[in-house]
């Protein structure tokens, strides 16, 4: 197997300069919120997700993307697009795209294949990560990472039932109650994105209610702490910050016709402010609609 430097923040694609370099810990952990913060499982019926987000940091724009899920009783397909935008685009541009799909058991989401490529500056980045029964049978990611005295390695044993971050972005809950009960929050998350492999743990915070196009309704609120486990350099300034860090939410709200839900927005304390990843649309609607998620619609 082979690794590369920890993924860019959203959108897939980071541009050079000091700006972006002092966010890249926090922005990061913000991407990861929405592509892995949650473990996912099968819906009850097929349904259809289009999400627009934009995300800003101390209220500043910095990207935009959109996310499409498609479910039915057996499979599932989740992709999406990011770029660069706002005050950045002046200086710089960037985008990206990240895809996964798997099957759907009666309990738990069985991802198959992870992928995500970007490009910025001219420079490229992939991570293809493949799996099975919810271990890596093989990763893929471009530029290597060189190896560090202080890196933690990353062992096959710690990549065994683990989720990558797109499958991992939508929380399933089963049975018949309420999606929004406090219960839907408690969950811890194996993570492997193909250059690290960490740990969130979410509890339930609160309930709120939220509005934008497409969904007006209660929002399940749940609070993440991030615990490294490998591919890390644990005395890294940004590391020790995001360990101590109490400051990371994430929203969800329910996917119309199924037993899934989907973050709506999420949010992470960085060292110049706060990283803030907001839906500016979520049309969610039973059946699987008429295009496929590998096509999702780029951002505005």
């Amino acid at each position: 197997m082979t690794y590369a430097r920890p993924a860019p923040c959203l959108p897939s694609a980071t541009p050079s300069g000091a700006p972006v370099r002092a966010v890249r810990t926090g922005t990061g952990a913000l991407a990861a919120l929405v592509l892995a913060t949650l473990s996912a499982g099968p819906a009850d019926a097929a349904g259809r997700l289009d999400a627009r987000y934009v995300l800003t940091v101390a209220g500043v724009e910095l990207g935009r993307g959109a996310v499409t899920l498609k479910a039915d009783d057996s499979t599932y397909e989740v992709s999406g697009s990011g770029r660069i935008s706002g005050v950045l685009r002046a200086v710089s541009s960037g985008k990206g795209q990240i895809a996964a799909r798997g099957h759907l058991t009666d309990t738990q989401m069985v991802p198959q294949v992870y992928a995500m490529h970007a490009e910025s500056e001219g420079k490229k980045e992939r991570a293809r990560i493949a799996m099975a029964s919810g271990g890596v049978t093989s990763t893929d990611v471009h530029p290597p990472l060189k190896p560090l005295p202080d890196r933690v390695p990353v062992a096959d044993k710690v990549l065994r039932n683990i989720i990558d971050p797109v499958s991992g972005a939508f929380v399933y809950v089963p049975g018949t109650g309420d999606l929004l009960a406090p219960t839907s929050c408690d969950r811890a998350l194996p993570v492997f994105d193909g250059r690290q492999r960490y740990d969130l743990q979410l509890s339930f915070k609160r309930k709120e209610s939220v509005k934008t196009k497409g969904y007006e309704g209660q929002a399940l609120v749940c609070q993440v702490r991030y615990k490294p486990v490998a591919g890390h350099r644990p005395n890294r300034e940004t590391v020790k910050y995001m360990q101590d860090n109490e400051d990371i939410f994430v929203w969800l709200v329910p996917i119309a016709g199924t037993r899934l839900m989907a973050p709506y927005k999420a949010s992470v304390s960085t060292m110049i402010g706060t990283a803030l990843l907001e839906a500016t649309s979520f049309r969610a609607a039973a059946g699987g609609g008429a295009a496929p998620a590998a096509e999702p619609a780029a951002p505005e």
